[in-house]
């Protein structure tokens, strides 16, 4: 019976299975040229242009390792908590077909450079969970193979080797993930820890960042595993969730209806929501993997790790939990503030000069973001500096501005890119706190509203809210709240 006329399990014969799932992540290194090669990587060149005959597999070409690529190996290698061994070997694992011209591809295999580490996430319950990471290893990635677009796709299939070379690691997890919502966390970290220490951009579009997973499903309480079917190529986070819970409620269908799952490879089809066969399930010794003769083994001194260690930024673990004990925030905020290397790095500098954490934090995750997102704009391409914008909140909380002056300000800044007191100065916007200035609007205001300066005095209080309104219209915005609300108490007995 085929898994498109199966009827899906109930949530009831769902809930006695448990899925054990483990991720492959592919990363594309972020080196200007290839692992093997000076060929350039860069993305978007005409077809077959970034190639040599290194990248080509030519007879009589050698390949020579890059050590920028070995560099942000062993940075992975690091943040994902993993120990770096001092020596690791590449081998050819052999395969054919027409976007791998050498007949292999050149990887890591029983000697990886990084083993043993894991990643932390948070779970649905909001507990902490710790996921293994079984190796990260390097390898070259093949060419693409283009299926259709053409005229004659119907009869020919065509091969572009730019990416052919690009240097990759691979993240292999241990199988310690329960549910599509764990998967999709652990990928969500290793994206953000990838892309904090820079070590590649992780752009899914661009195929930085590819993910296989395998997958699995056991009735709760059993110990012996059952048989995994691998789903390959999950370029985005929404396809990841959507493809493990398909293919666990097809994998437990066909358990609960005598049927057995077979171990094979299988890709996931965004348009129908469904998992469909690709091919049986290989081996390692399907690949015949050997030493690769035309390189000698890596060796990784303590004093090349060392230096490699001392260049790492703070990781957004240690981030999230500084922020949470050194600036008071809110768990929700240091996640949103540890987003990317660049927004933590913004809302630091932001934090220290205004004296107000919390202020500057929901000005960062607030009107900035929210002004740069409707600009398409990333944090680092923001015309307002952090330290302009930690010179803003400073004066919102000394008390030197209002809420609504400071929005306007910013508003200004955003086009100008100037510091809020030259604005201030320049647009004559500064707030007025001297009394004697305000004395006279507030008669003013208090003749002019009879009715509602009765309704205050026979104990309807929240007419205080519109008197201070009228007299922030008066002044347009540029009064002292505080010192407003004060003097009409006192003009109101």
């Amino acid at each position: 019976m085929s898994s498109s006329v199966m009827a899906p399990p109930s949530p009831e014969v769902i809930a006695r299975y448990e899925p054990v799932i483990g991720l492959e992540v592919h990363v594309q290194l972020a080196t200007a040229t290839k692992i093997f090669c000076g060929c350039p990587t860069s993305f978007g060149a005409p077809p077959n242009t970034n190639v040599c005959p290194v990248c080509l597999g030519l007879p009589g070409a050698l390949p020579v390792l890059s050590r920028e690529a070995v560099e942000l190996a062993i940075k992975a290698g690091v943040a994902l908590n993993c120990a770096i061994r001092p020596q690791s070997r590449f081998a050819r694992k052999n395969y054919f077909y027409p976007d791998l011209p050498k007949g292999y591809q050149i990887s890591q295999y029983d000697e990886p450079l990084a083993e043993h580490g894991y990643a932390d996430i948070m779970v649905d319950d909001g507990h902490a969970k710790r996921i293994g990471i079984t190796r990260v290893h390097m390898e070259d990635d093949a060419g693409k193979s283009i299926h259709d677009g053409f005229k004659d796709s119907q009869r020919y299939s065509y091969v572009d080797l730019n990416r052919s070379g690009t240097p990759l690691i691979e993240i292999v997890s241990e199988p310690d993930m329960r549910s599509s919502s764990e998967a999709y966390a652990y990928l969500t970290e290793v994206k953000q820890v990838l892309q904090f220490i820079e070590v590649s951009t992780c752009d899914m579009e661009k195929g930085h960042l590819r993910c296989d997973a395998n997958v699995s499903v056991r009735l709760k309480g059993a110990e012996k595993l059952g048989t995994k079917a691998e789903v390959k190529n999950l370029n985005s986070f929404r396809f990841l969730r959507q493809a493990l819970d398909y293919e666990i409620s097809r994998q437990i269908a066909l358990i609960e209806s005598g049927g057995k799952v077979a171990q094979e490879t299988r890709l996931y089809n965004p348009d129908t929501g469904e998992t469909a066969g690709m091919r049986s399930k290989e081996h390692a010794h399907d690949y015949r993997y050997f030493p690769e003769p035309d390189l000698v083994p890596l060796r990784v001194s303590e004093k090349w790790l060392a230096e490699v260690r001392s260049s790492m930024p703070e990781l957004p673990a240690r981030k999230r939990a500084r922020f949470l004990e050194e600036f008071g925030l809110r768990e929700y905020d240091a996640e949103v503030l540890t987003q990317t290397r660049a927004a933590a790095e913004y809302f630091e500098t932001a934090a220290r000069i205004s004296g107000d954490p919390k202020i500057a934090a929901n000005w960062v995750m607030g009107d900035l973001m929210g002004a740069l997102k409707a600009e398409g704009k990333e944090i680092a391409e923001s015309p307002v500096t952090a330290e302009n914008l930690g010179a803003l909140v400073k004066m919102i909380a000394k008390g030197e501005l209002s809420g609504k002056l400071a929005k306007e300000v910013f508003s200004k800044m955003l086009v100008t890119g100037d510091l809020p007191a030259a604005i201030i100065e320049r647009e004559g916007l500064k707030q007025i706190s001297d009394s004697g200035a305000l004395e006279e609007i507030i008669a003013g205001v208090i003749a002019a509203n009879p009715k509602q300066v009765e309704q205050y005095k026979g104990g309807k209080t929240t007419v205080m809210n519109f008197l201070v309104g009228q007299v922030m219209r008066a002044t347009r915005g540029q009064a002292d709240v505080a010192v407003v609300t004060d003097l009409l108490k006192q003009k109101l007995g």
